[in-house]
């Protein structure tokens, strides 16, 4: 559909985004492994469109480790150089910088079967650290290792990051990921790019719908609303002021879950509690109320305890609040 994106240099952006909606592929054209038929990438002053992968000075990462498993973690870092023809000294100069970066220093004589996920990874990336390349693509590096391998290789890769300072483009389908890695997102949808800004930027002002409903967890809680006499009407709740209501095209009304607290008085929202989930620090409220086809999801700090089919009153300050118009569009 046509995606006109520039990355600067030095950056962190992430494309994030639903299976199948072209992320990967869009990588892939810029590594040089799926033909670009339209348009043209540029890398720096370079245009790259044509190249061979090996020509455009990119290194990759990928979701499988794709280590050699009867050679040590030094060979395989330094493997690429070798057959290349680079000097050994040179090779064994990069590979010592690539193992300090990533602390491996313990692990360069063993192979990868005595390694962790965790530690194969770090060594792949090792592998795209010594090649020196303008740009890393990392292609959901961290899919494969369990919740907290997860969260210590995203430490990692966002202090290597700020240690090198190379441009880095990274996909993911975790928006935890994107948040807390990007300087900038990229957000996808059937090949169709939807918004791009800052991790912040797209938590407080999505685009569109499909961004509000993608970012922050869980999503945005979506309504329909109605415009009537000067003011907004949210379906089993109370009016929005006619501020609100000026604004022209107003048909879905969102809100974020931490947004929303318990207000017997004027409430946004009244409905039933239909399911509760305690997760220790937080406690997710599930409402069915009036008018609304999925549950208004109600994120409150600490353990609390409501019953099923207790009738719950929640309200939320109208500067956290968002308007969408018959489209999807962000309006205002």
């Amino acid at each position: 559909h046509g995606v006109d994106l520039q990355i600067e240099d030095g950056e962190f952006c992430v494309f994030v985004g639903p299976s199948g909606c072209g992320k990967s592929t869009l990588l892939r054209m810029v590594a040089g492994l799926e033909e670009t038929t339209e348009g043209k990438i540029n890398i720096g002053t370079r245009d790259v469109t044509r190249m061979d992968p090996a020509e455009r000075g990119v290194a990759m990462v990928f979701q499988t480790y794709a280590l050699y498993p009867h050679m040590t973690v030094k060979e395989n870092m330094g493997f690429g150089l070798k057959m290349n023809g680079h000097p050994k000294a040179e090779i064994e100069e990069k590979v010592a910088e690539a193992t300090r970066i990533l602390k491996l220093e313990e692990y360069l004589s063993r192979k990868p079967s005595a390694l962790s996920g965790g530690q194969r990874q770090r060594v792949s990336i090792g592998r795209a650290i010594v090649r020196g390349p303008e740009v890393f693509l990392f292609d959901e590096p961290l899919s494969n290792l369990d919740a907290e391998l997860r969260v210590e290789m995203r430490v990692e890769i966002a202090r290597l990051h700020k240690e090198i300072g190379a441009t880095m483009i990274y996909v993911t389908h975790d928006q935890v990921e994107a948040m807390t890695l990007a300087d900038r997102i990229v957000v996808l949808s059937a090949g169709k790019l939807e918004q791009v800004g800052s991790p912040m930027e797209l938590y407080e002002k999505p685009g569109n719908l499909f961004v509000a409903g993608f970012i922050g967890s869980p999503a945005m809680n979506i309504v329909p609303v109605k415009k009537e006499d000067g003011g907004l009407h949210v379906p089993g709740g109370r009016p929005l002021s006619a501020a609100n209501g000026t604004k022209d095209g107003i048909a879905y009304l969102g809100v974020r879950p931490e947004h929303l607290f318990l207000a017997d008085d004027e409430p946004l929202f009244s409905g039933t509690v239909s399911f509760v989930e305690k997760l220790g620090e937080v406690t997710l409220v599930y409402l069915s109320c009036e008018g609304a086809e999925e549950p208004i999801i109600v994120k409150m700090p600490d353990s609390h305890s409501f019953a099923k089919g207790e009738v719950l009153h929640v309200g939320a300050a109208e500067e956290k609040l968002h308007f969408f118009d018959g489209d999807g569009m962000r309006v205002g």
